[in-house]
Parts: C-alpha cells; structure tokens; sequence
C-alpha cells in the first residue's frame, strides 16, 4: 500500500504536469490568432505567450484559492482525491488535444474534483454554492468574449474609416503584437493559478494546514513549468483557433485578444477561475461574424460547442472513476 508521503509526492508531480499540459494545449489561446494573421510567426508567438504567460502567472493566487478552498468541504479532500481529479482533467485534455478540438481546462478540472468528491465523500459534502459561480461565471464567458470583441472592433472600425486599409492593416498588425501580449498575460493570471490551487489543496492535506495560502515557491515553479509548456506550443489547436473557425485579418485578431483578454482579467480580478478557451473562442467568432456572417465555418463551431458541452459530464466520470481506483490501491488515503 502506498504511503501518504508517497502521494504527496505524486500529486506534486502531476500537478506540473497539468500546469505543462496547460500551457501546452492552451497556448493557443494566447498566440492562435497571432498566427493567423501573420501578425508574430509562430516561432515569436510562442516565445512571447512563454513568457508572457510565466509573468502574468506570477501576479496574484485569488483564482489558486477558489480552486484551493471552494470545490470540496477541505474535511474530506484527501490526497487520492487530489490525484484522481488531476488525471481525470489531464486525461481529457489530451483526448481532445489528440483530436485538435479547444476544450476548458477550467471545466476539466472543475468536473473531476466534483467526480471524485462525489466518489470519496459523496454529493454532500460537495461545496456546490462554490462550483455554482465558478460554472455560472464559465457560461458567462463564452458570451462576454463575443460582446467584447465585437464592441473592440466596432470602435477600431470606426477609429480607423479614414484610413487607407492597407495602411490601417499594417498598424493594427502592430497593434495585435500587444494585444496578444496582453492575451498571454491575462491567460497566466487565470489558467496558470489553477494547478497552483491544487497543488496548495496536496500541501494542505499531507500537513494539515488549517489556512490555504499559497506558497511562494508554488507560485515561481508553476508559473514556470506553465511557461515551458506554452514554450512547447499546442499546434494542433493553434491551427483550429488561428485558421480554421474563419479567416482572421489583423483588425479582428487585435479585437478578439483585447476583448477576451479584458473579460479573462476582470475574472482574474475577482477570483473566478473562466475558461479562456470559451472565452477566446467565442470572442473569434464574434469578430468573424461582425464582418461576414457566412465567413464562419459553422460546423466546426458546433463540433466545439458540443466537445464543451461534453467536458463536465465526461471529466467528472473520469474523476469518480479514478478516485474509486486510487481508493483501491491506496486505501483512501
């Protein structure tokens, strides 16, 4: 049987590799449509999401705490509970990267804590009043992202109408270096404080900590291990996000960062851990549907929208599953 300081240290270690697995699959999030529209090669693009991304990891733990504190009655989380949900989240997000569909890391791991909370201690000591507004917060976004980006590029239409358009292309493309600096940024300060959460709720559980608060050396190395993953780029879903839901023109890129970037931030801002895949995506959309509706390749936001749907409901299966399997060879440690 498998001692606790034994899964401790699984759940350390599989705790970085959700944050690299995180940065991996979700870099394009923050440089797909920096690609697309040639605005950084693809080369520039994951050099600065890495390290835009390290930074904006490093600026705050309000989203590490909700994921930390409000899942879960802590009474009840274990470290099975910990490493269950952790490979129930990382082994959607590779089904889905294998097949290069964009999926919420936020519902992945949401859903599994949930599936194994309700496996190790049942639908009670759930802490759904703290999911409700994380899930709430994550239907939000998707809808927020096309608001945003329509609304940004609606005033850079307008900023820009007395410009000739081969000129204005050639400053908003400038324009989109910062925006997805801004992007990878905003994307740090909420997707990379989720595997700190859970690597602080492993901490907690092995000492038994009474306070969650996240460590300063959690923060630095997670942030960095998130940054190597962006580093290693998901190009699968690059070309989803960049190329395929429609054709992007620098204008629109900078609209669709900016947009989602500020409705990431504001979540940040208060601690609720969104989806800035949904976000991100929705927000492609939007831009793509204000010039030309038709422009949209409508099945394959469909397919997405049904791969989303089926993230909560398939990560806390795996989730259940896994906490019944761990409690076996562990013991329900």
């Amino acid at each position: 049987m498998a001692d606790g300081f034994g899964i401790l240290i699984a759940a350390i270690g599989l705790s970085y590799v959700y944050a690299f697995i995180g940065g991996f699959t979700d870099a394009a999030n923050a440089i797909a449509t920096a690609v697309g529209t040639r605005a950084f090669t693809p080369t520039q693009a994951v050099l600065v999401g890495a390290v835009f991304e390290l930074l904006g990891a490093l600026t705050g733990t309000a989203v590490a705490l909700t994921i930390g504190r409000g899942i879960v009655s802590p009474a009840y989380v274990t470290q099975s509970l910990v490493v269950a949900a952790l490979l129930g989240a990382m082994s959607w997000s590779l089904i889905t990267y294998r097949l290069g569909i964009p999926v919420s890391e936020t519902h992945g791991l949401i859903g599994a804590m949930v599936g194994a909370g309700l496996a190790l201690a049942g639908p009670e000591h759930v802490n759904w009043l703290g999911v409700l507004p994380i899930l709430v917060a994550t239907v939000l976004s998707p809808a927020l992202g096309v608001v945003a980006g329509m609304a940004v590029l609606a005033v850079a239409w307008n900023v820009s109408s007395g410009i000739n358009r081969s000129r204005a292309m050639s400053r908003f493309r400038v324009l989109q270096r910062l925006s997805s600096v801004y992007m990878a940024f905003s994307h740090g300060r909420n997707d990379a404080q989720k595997p700190m959460g859970v690597l602080t709720l492993a901490l907690a559980v092995h000492f038994g900590w009474t306070d969650i608060e996240v460590p300063l050396w959690v923060i630095v190395t997670v942030a960095a291990v998130a940054g190597l993953g962006v580093a290693a780029g998901g190009w699968r879903i690059i070309r989803t996000l960049g190329l395929r839901i429609t054709g992007l023109t620098p204008d629109q890129g900078f609209a669709a960062e900016t947009g989602a970037a500020t409705v990431l931030q504001l979540a940040s801002q208060v601690g609720i851990p969104v989806s800035t895949t949904h976000t991100i995506t929705a927000a492609i959309v939007g831009v793509g549907a204000l010039r030309r509706w038709s422009a949209i390749r409508w099945t394959l936001v469909g397919q997405i929208a049904v791969s989303w749907w089926l993230t909560l409901p398939a990560t806390i299966a795996l989730g259940f599953a896994w906490t019944v399997v761990l409690g076996a060879v562990t013991g329900g440690r």
